[in-house]
């Protein structure tokens, strides 16, 4: 799927990859995790991956989430050639044959899912997972964790948030690094400097205004 977006990084949204920068270099040593910056796709809030993708700057992590779309093999594709180019690292949500055939970094599995990792993993892979209870966060063969809903979210399927406090709580009892999401704009991110943190995660980016520019935030 071709898309009309050029290729350049995002200049704004300051506060959240710098952020995740300064989380990614605090996190302890050991099996690397995903990237600090982890961004979602979703058919609703990033109708274009492809465009998403070229926006992403160097060395983040984007995790397509096809959910069975007609052409997902097509739009695969074009995020893997974008990821070789830019440097990202490109994970599939819950197809590992798609994630297989187009030569992704990895798989991320929703919370139903994280039971499998065992079965799914194959050499190389990253998996991240889903997890929205201390319980989940606690199972065995996932590389990272995506701990939500963190702040107040937009979100549809965001639950109650939890704060920074209880963030931080889930992160050290978790069973491998985790990951905010929900909530994370430049407003919020500070917030989440000292919780154990293993980085940020969000799905899609939106314009929002900040003093004398327009600023890139999150959309979670």
């Amino acid at each position: 799927m071709a898309s009309s977006a050029g290729e350049a990084d995002i200049s704004g949204f300051w506060t959240v990859r710098r952020t995740a920068a300064f989380l990614g270099r605090r996190r302890s040593q050991g099996k690397r995790p995903p990237p600090p910056l982890l961004v979602f796709t979703d058919p609703d809030r990033t109708p274009d991956p492809v465009a998403l993708a070229l926006s992403l700057p160097r060395g983040a992590g984007l995790v397509y989430r096809a959910f069975g779309a007609a052409n997902r093999l097509e739009v695969a594709r074009a995020l893997g050639a974008v990821a070789r180019r830019r440097g990202l690292v490109l994970l599939v949500g819950a197809d590992p044959d798609l994630a297989a055939r187009v030569g992704a970094a990895g798989l991320h599995l929703p919370e139903r899912l994280a039971g499998r990792a065992w079965r799914l993993r194959r050499p190389g892979w990253i998996l991240t997972a889903a997890a929205h209870s201390p319980r989940a966060a606690r199972r065995p063969g996932i590389d990272a964790f995506i701990l939500s809903a963190v702040f107040p979210s937009a979100s549809r399927s965001a639950g109650p948030p939890l704060g920074a406090l209880r963030f931080a709580q889930r992160v050290r009892t978790a069973a491998a690094p985790a990951y905010a999401l929900g909530g994370v704009n430049d407003q919020t991110a500070g917030r989440l400097r000292m919780t154990g943190a293993a980085g940020l995660a969000g799905v899609g980016f939106s314009q929002t205004p900040s003093t004398g520019s327009q600023a890139d935030a999150l959309r979670t």
